[in-house]
């Protein structure tokens, strides 16, 4: 049962904008991933002729070195981070956000514009971050292991929000809501 406040909406609902099901954010989020590896692969494999080591890398699996690895990992950074902020503006939605019937919105109702969809991007590594920090920490020791969990503190996040949204989210002033379904007309 949603908690509700004073009127008929749920907390956190926008105006006119139905506040979508954290199982439903979710769902999304679980088919974006795998849109996201698909861009990370075939990012990585583009840049491949400029990040590896040598010419004998058809015959010998070498490491790329630290700055060809930073190169590449950069360039992986900025093609998603071109693909969230367009897919995210001007009304556009991602194809899991068009699957699962979602939208983001601003915390007013307006479309997020590029200054929120990027802070949203940059917000989504929050997580990310810290597991690589924890890690890095704890690398030594047994618990180093249990650090990769903190990659999903983002959406944990929404079980301890009051209005059960994703970190990154709150932080951008932004919040996923529930796209308008139209009928489809009869025929005849």
């Amino acid at each position: 049962m949603a908690d509700r406040r004073e009127g008929s909406q749920p907390v956190g609902a926008v105006v006119g904008h139905p506040s979508a099901s954290l199982a439903r954010r979710l769902a999304a989020v679980a088919y974006e991933s795998m849109l996201a590896a698909a861009i990370v692969l075939v990012t990585g494999f583009l840049t491949l002729p400029v990040v590896s080591p040598s010419a004998q890398a058809a015959r010998v699996l070498e490491v790329p070195t630290a700055p060809a690895r930073v190169l590449s990992a950069c360039l992986v950074f900025a093609v998603a981070g071109l693909y969230c902020v367009w897919s995210w503006t001007g009304g556009r939605r991602t194809l899991a956000m068009k699957t699962w019937r979602l939208r983001i919105v601003r915390n007013d109702g307006t479309p997020v514009d590029s200054r929120s969809a990027v802070v949203r991007y940059l917000a989504l590594w929050i997580g990310p971050a810290v597991a690589l920090v924890a890690y890095d920490v704890t690398k030594a020791s047994i618990v180093g292991r249990h650090a990769a969990w903190l990659i999903l503190l983002n959406y944990a996040w929404a079980l301890v929000d009051s209005d059960r949204q994703f970190l990154h989210d709150r932080i951008a002033g932004t919040r996923i809501v529930a796209s308008r379904t139209f009928a489809v007309p009869s025929a005849g």
